[in-house]
Parts: C-alpha cells; structure tokens; sequence
C-alpha cells in the first residue's frame, strides 16, 4: 500500500476564508479587484418606451454640487467626483482604518444618443443618491399608426 502524501499550507493571518477573489488576486501578485487600486464608476440603467429614454444612475454619497450632466454633438455625459470623507467623529483622533472597500474618484460615463431625440427639453432629477435623466423621442420619432381605408 502507498502512502498517501498531503499537503499542508498554512493559510496567512488575517486572509478571511470566504473572500476567495481577493486571496486569489493576491497569490497572483496582483490587484486585480481591489478598491484602492481600482477607479470608480457609478452603475447605470438605460431604458426605452414609446416617449423617450430614461438614464437612471446610482450616485451614493454625491450632492448635486458633485454632478455635471452635459449634451454636446449627440452625446449625453454624466461627470462628477466621489470625495473620500474625512473623519470628524468624536473619539477617532489616532484610530487607523482596518479595510477600505468604498471607492472614490472622478468618473465619466458618455452615452451617444439615438437620432430622434428631442435634446432641447431633457430633464433631470436627483434624489436620494439616484439620478433619473429623462430624454424625450422628438414628435416626428415616435411611432405613428396610420388607419387603413378598404
């Protein structure tokens, strides 16, 4: 009978065992997923119906001061920056942080938008961290039924 031959790795302090993508990012010497190395970008939903376009983006911690929305040449721009805050709680004079996953920075995110579309009366509005922009389809866009004679 052969002896059965294992392997024993000692697991580094601090790894937590079911945050595999991150200790796989770190055997490989990289950092591939991680927040501090990693820029941020807000998520984004764009959706259609029969009156025009709906850009709904998720902007956590920003005020409208933070956001600048522009249309130039057919292209809708969504700019901004998410600050990193400051601590100013009573009592964390000298504490240090432990983990950092929220991320910051400026971001951009462009969108061409499709002929049709009426630029001149967009709108938008911003409400607790959400931003909805509205993009009406132009009066000539939209679909028309045309009644059929027999």
């Amino acid at each position: 009978m052969l002896p059965v031959l294992r392997r024993h790795r000692a697991v580094p302090d601090g790894w937590d065992l079911f945050d595999v993508g991150r200790q796989f990012d770190w055997l490989l010497g990289g950092n591939i997923r991680s927040p501090a190395s990693a820029g941020w970008s807000p998520a984004i939903d764009v959706r259609e119906n029969e009156n025009g376009f709906a850009v709904t983006a998720e902007l956590p911690g920003l005020k409208v001061e933070d956001i600048d929305l522009k249309i130039a040449n057919g292209v809708l721009s969504l700019i901004g920056e998410k600050k990193e805050e400051e601590e100013k709680e009573e009592g964390t004079e000298g504490s240090s942080r432990h983990v950092i996953e929220r991320r910051y920075g400026r971001f951009e995110r462009s969108f061409t938008l499709p002929r049709g579309v009426d630029t001149e009366k967009v709108t938008a509005k911003f409400d607790d961290g959400v931003l909805t922009v509205t993009v009406p389809k132009a009066a000539s866009a939209k679909p028309k039924k045309i009644a059929i004679r027999s």
